[in-house]
């Protein structure tokens, strides 16, 4: 059974950073298998936000695109998020999920496992 944990969400200023984390246990890194974040504002649909592959590969929304960093770690079975340069409408909780690469890009209705989340709140 797959489980994802998120931690490191908070409150920040703009222009600040955060790390979020994602713990991923029971789940089988094969070929075309990817884990990413989601995010979901109030009133707004669940929208990705970033993917890895099981190669390490990175893939970004285009609102992430030069602000935030994917990332994996094989032996300690994470996959983190650095934002940076974070805006108000950054606002939103955060959501690690867990599929094959093509349900992740297809959008949120196609994801079958996800965490918990983690709030980010970003002030102006």
């Amino acid at each position: 059974q797959v489980q994802l944990m998120e931690s490191g969400g908070g409150s920040v200023q703009a222009g600040g950073s955060l790390r979020l984390s994602c713990v991923v246990s029971g789940y089988t890194w094969s070929s075309g298998s990817c884990v990413g974040w989601f995010r979901q504002a109030p009133g707004q649909e669940r929208e990705g936000v970033a993917t890895i592959d099981s190669d390490g590969n990175p893939s970004y929304a285009d609102s992430a695109k030069g602000r935030f960093t994917i990332s994996k770690d094989n032996a300690e079975n994470t996959v983190d998020l650095q934002l940076s340069s974070l805006k108000p409408e950054d606002t939103a909780m955060y959501y690690c999920a867990a599929d094959l690469c093509w349900r992740l890009v297809q959008g949120a209705e196609e994801v079958r496992d996800w965490g918990q989340g983690t709030q980010v709140t970003v002030s102006s």
